[in-house]
């Protein structure tokens, strides 16, 4: 499962992203639009939720093993905080992407792995041992090295209002992205405790909803919506090709949800946020791909730092597995000893 959900953050990811790009490169223009497609793609969780819908043999034996379930107000609580500050990460990210080179965004959003590792130590009790400190700060030069490549161009061009409110909205995205995995680890350890993959879509799909609501209710406060019909028209591939980008780009950053929730729920956000980190070098290789952009000596490092960090990483969660088995065999010849 651990592997699956690892596949479903990197591809999710990677996909959204140039999708993502591709909206701004043919012509939309609306951030509002930009942003709701992040989260609007929650129904396609409906089919896995009836598929774990739990039969009453097993509510019967949850509630044996779990008497002190939270009430729906708890619940709701929780949801409509998750959802909400969803709803203002997003738009915050966006705002970032739009006034900000691609390489400096990519620069600052590796700043959530500090972020989280912070967040993690103090609500989720993570250690940080030398092997998870060395991946987050080969993951974190990763992402830096993208920084050197050529935007002085782009950035001449920008002003610096645009470059400062891009900047200060990455970071503020970045440290809220980082509290928002810590949170949701934090909410399935003290208050949903559960071990069904159900809470999992559950968490996908209320905060999803609730931060669509939230995103819609923008759209049309701002006025945003009056000019999706012309930003259609206008599209330089055409309104099937519009269409069709809104919607995969929803697909694909619903994946991502899947996966980024499932591994908080499998492992820890940190190992979360460490796999999308991980994904952020994985994009300008796509670039070259499809859209014919020059792979430099730049990419190639920040590609092998990146797998470096992950192998670190996954070397220390192999070291933990170790030794968790070691414990329990020991558990074991103890409780047997004691039966003798």
């Amino acid at each position: 499962m651990i592997a699956l959900f690892t596949f479903f953050v990197l591809s999710g990811q990677s996909v959204a992203t140039m999708l993502g790009r591709l909206y701004f490169n043919k012509g939309g223009n609306s951030k509002w639009m930009a942003t709701l497609v992040q989260i609007a793609g929650f129904p396609l969780m409906f089919p896995l939720l009836l598929f774990y819908l739990p039969s009453k043999q097993q509510q019967h034996q949850q509630q044996i093993i779990t008497k002190n379930n939270p009430s729906w107000v708890t619940l709701f609580m929780l949801y409509m905080f998750l959802g909400a500050f969803l709803a203002v990460d997003c738009m915050l990210y966006t705002y970032g992407l739009n006034f900000l080179p691609v390489s400096t965004y990519s620069l600052i959003c590796a700043s959530q792995l500090a972020f989280n590792a912070f967040f993690s130590y103090f609500l989720n009790g993570q250690k940080l041992t030398p092997l998870i400190t060395n991946s987050l700060v080969l993951l974190s030069f990763s992402s830096a090295l993208l920084v050197f490549q050529g935007d002085s161009e782009q950035t001449a061009k920008m002003s610096k209002t645009k470059y400062i409110i891009g900047f200060v909205c990455t970071v503020a995205a970045s440290a809220g992205y980082g509290l928002m995995l810590s949170t949701t680890q934090l909410a399935f350890q003290k208050i949903l405790k559960s071990q069904s993959y159900k809470v999992v879509f559950d968490m996908i799909v209320y905060q999803n909803m609730i931060a669509s609501v939230a995103i819609v209710v923008g759209l049309f406060a701002s006025g945003e919506w009056k000019d999706i019909k012309g930003e259609m028209e206008g599209y330089e591939s055409g309104k099937v090709s519009y269409i069709m980008n809104l919607v995969w780009t929803s697909v694909s950053w619903q994946v991502f949800s899947i996966g980024c929730v499932g591994l908080i729920f499998e492992v820890s956000s940190l190992f979360s946020n460490v796999i999308s980190t991980l994904g952020i070098p994985i994009v300008p290789v796509l670039a070259v791909v499809f859209f014919h952009e020059k792979m430099n000596g730049v990419k190639v490092i920040a590609m092998l730092l990146a797998l470096w960090g992950f192998a670190s990483y996954i070397y220390q969660h192999y070291l933990d597995d170790l030794k968790e088995k070691a414990e329990a065999r020991i558990a074991k010849r103890l409780v047997d000893l004691r039966e003798v």
